[in-house]
């Protein structure tokens, strides 16, 4: 039962990403040659459509096939509306996290757009679909080749995330980032010594170049912490429904004044520091209660 669960879940979901994404290709040639104006509106009304549309079916999929059941503790939403722009925080643990996060979060913030790794460029529909979206993508490299690429012209990954900014000043959206960089694993928590028991070391990069991109629009940080009580699932024990529950406790904070309108990034790295640092260790000791409860 739970195998032809799954296989249907892929499916659907699968069907419901070329249906929403068939449309966002056919229009694509003409929003590149439309005039800059009607560009910002083909944006902003594709955005919405595209994203709204993905979203709002496979959260009606997920409910429909009883795929998992979301507990959700919010704190500080009482002025959230889809009117604002968002900066989304979470720690992360799995490929599922992105969909519970989307269908938790659609309708109660703007749509949501994320860090994406260059290679998902290549996903059938989708990786193309996130490109023509403006989602902002990101490739792990380190300084060296960083540079080798500058002199080349690849954009690094500061002036691509500023690039999508700029297109999101135009009509609300929600920017999330997996401050971690990664799903979390024991053998990468050892590696890298990591200063927490069930999170890895949070990189603030991201963070600081959204800031830098969209420091005047933002209204809130949205900071989620996602728990598995029952153990972290893969993607595929996720669609089978062996998932029995997912917990999410989402705090939206306040940006302090003095973390904005900071041009030097190197500065505002060195400011938003500790505070993630505070932020990782309430949501560290979060966990840890979920998961002794």
């Amino acid at each position: 039962m739970g195998t032809l669960k799954g296989i249907l879940a892929v499916v659907l979901i699968t069907l419901n990403a070329a249906v929403v994404c068939t449309p966002l290709l056919i229009v694509c040639p003409i929003k590149l040659i439309s005039p800059d104006r009607l560009r910002k509106f083909w944006d902003r009304k594709l955005d919405h459509w595209v994203i709204d549309g993905w979203v709002g079916a496979n959260r009606t999929l997920f409910r429909w096939l009883s795929l998992t059941k979301v507990s959700i503790t919010w704190n500080g939403d009482q002025d959230i509306s889809r009117q604002q722009w968002y900066m989304v925080i979470s720690n992360h643990q799995s490929w599922t996290d992105i969909l519970v996060l989307q269908t938790t979060l659609f309708d109660r913030i703007p749509p949501v757009k994320f860090f994406t790794k260059s290679q998902l460029i290549w996903v059938p529909f989708v990786g193309m679909a996130m490109w023509l979206l403006g989602f902002p993508y990101v490739r792990r490299i380190n300084k060296s080749q960083a540079r080798r690429k500058a002199k080349r012209g690849v954009k690094s990954d500061r002036q691509a995330t500023l690039d999508a900014c700029e297109k999101f000043r135009s009509h609300p959206t929600s920017v999330l980032n997996f401050l971690e960089g990664t799903r979390f694993t024991a053998e990468k928590h050892d590696k890298q010594r990591a200063r927490y028991k069930h999170l890895l070391n949070p990189k603030v990069g991201g963070l600081s170049y959204v800031m830098g991109g969209l420091s005047n629009q933002l209204h809130k940080l949205v900071d989620i912490t996602v728990v598995y009580p029952t153990g972290t699932p893969t993607f595929w024990e996720f669609m089978r429904g062996q998932c029995p529950e997912v917990k999410l406790h989402i705090d939206c904070r306040e940006i302090p004044a003095t973390f904005r309108n900071i041009e030097d990034d190197s500065a505002q790295r060195k400011l938003l520091s500790p505070w993630i640092d505070d932020l990782w260790r309430e949501k560290d000791q979060r966990i840890a209660r979920t998961k002794a409860a």
